[in-house]
């Protein structure tokens, strides 16, 4: 068996002169999270469809599971677009049987699937229900479902939480962590940061077509140091920015995350807060992954 689920080398692809992808290699372990980042335009979905070849590269090679990519392998792939696709005029459960078919299983066996997972995401009674009468998060959960019906040794999941409810994102996020806990490879994209935090092995970002950074989550955050504080606070915080050895700050309101340019600067700042607002938490942390992925953006920005 193949060590990596997926590997990609030097892999470029244009659209009317302009590099959307531009020499993006990556590897990823067989049965690891990897978080696939990025802003808008990246070239994160444009990477994805040429690994499900939906569109070819213009160069590099694609290995998926040990292998070339196959119309065979298809089987062996969850893939779950950006831009949903299911047919409205279909009912819930003609939409799974169809799906579940072209994945090579047999309609009684798609059927019990498909029955226990519409309960779990509480769709039970939606089975005769035709596509186009389901909100956009219905839809999102039954595109979901169709996605991992087949127990697919590799999931790709293009943006997996838009649409949902928070407590929808939680039960998908479970699932992604269900599979991992299979041995199932998971490749996503998305937005959302902290749950990316939460559940990633390894990251790979990407900007303005290039990779900007590749490793493990916890590799990555130590490149930034433990210079980071967790305040959760009340009052006006205004004045934190303007202090000796702040380097930046993100402030939510209650809570902020502080960069300083080290640590010896620490205890200075606790005293100042101490004075000025009503402190309920202040720890010495590690960069959040949203922090990375603004200093990163911003740092393409500037280039």
């Amino acid at each position: 068996m193949a060590e990596y689920a997926l590997q990609l080398e030097g892999l470029v692809k244009e659209f009317t002169g302009k590099r959307a992808v531009d020499q993006i290699s990556l590897a990823v372990r067989r049965g690891e999270i990897l978080g696939l980042l990025g802003p808008n335009g990246a070239g994160k979905t444009t990477t994805i469809r040429m690994v499900m070849d939906i569109i070819a590269p213009d160069a590099g090679t694609i290995r998926i599971l040990g292998e070339q990519f196959s119309e065979r392998m298809k089987d062996r792939i969850g893939y779950l677009p950006e831009e949903r696709g299911l047919y409205r005029k279909m009912t819930v459960m003609e939409t799974l049987l169809y799906l579940g078919e072209l994945k090579g299983l047999k309609a009684p066996e798609i059927k019990s699937r498909a029955q226990a997972l519409l309960k779990r995401f509480q769709l039970e009674n939606c089975e005769a229900k035709k596509i186009e009468e389901l909100s956009k998060g219905m839809a999102q959960k039954v595109q979901f479902i169709a996605t991992t019906l087949h127990s697919p040794e590799l999931l790709i999941l293009d943006e997996p939480f838009s649409g949902l409810d928070p407590v929808n994102i939680e039960l998908v996020k479970d699932i992604i962590l269900e599979k991992k806990r299979e041995g199932v490879t998971i490749i996503f994209s998305t937005h959302l940061m902290e749950y990316a935090e939460m559940i990633v092995d390894s990251v790979v970002m990407i900007n303005q077509g290039k990779k900007v950074l590749d490793g493990s989550l916890s590799d990555l955050k130590a490149q930034f140091g433990k210079k980071f504080l967790r305040v959760d606070y009340e009052g006006d915080s205004s004045f934190v920015a303007g202090l000796p050895g702040v380097h930046s700050v993100r402030d939510f309101g209650r809570q902020m995350e502080i960069e300083l340019d080290d640590l010896s600067s620490k205890d200075r700042l606790l005293r100042e807060l101490l004075e000025r607002v009503t402190l309920h938490g202040f720890q010495v942390t590690e960069p959040s992954l949203q922090h990375i992925f603004i200093q990163k953006v911003r740092e393409g920005e500037q280039a």
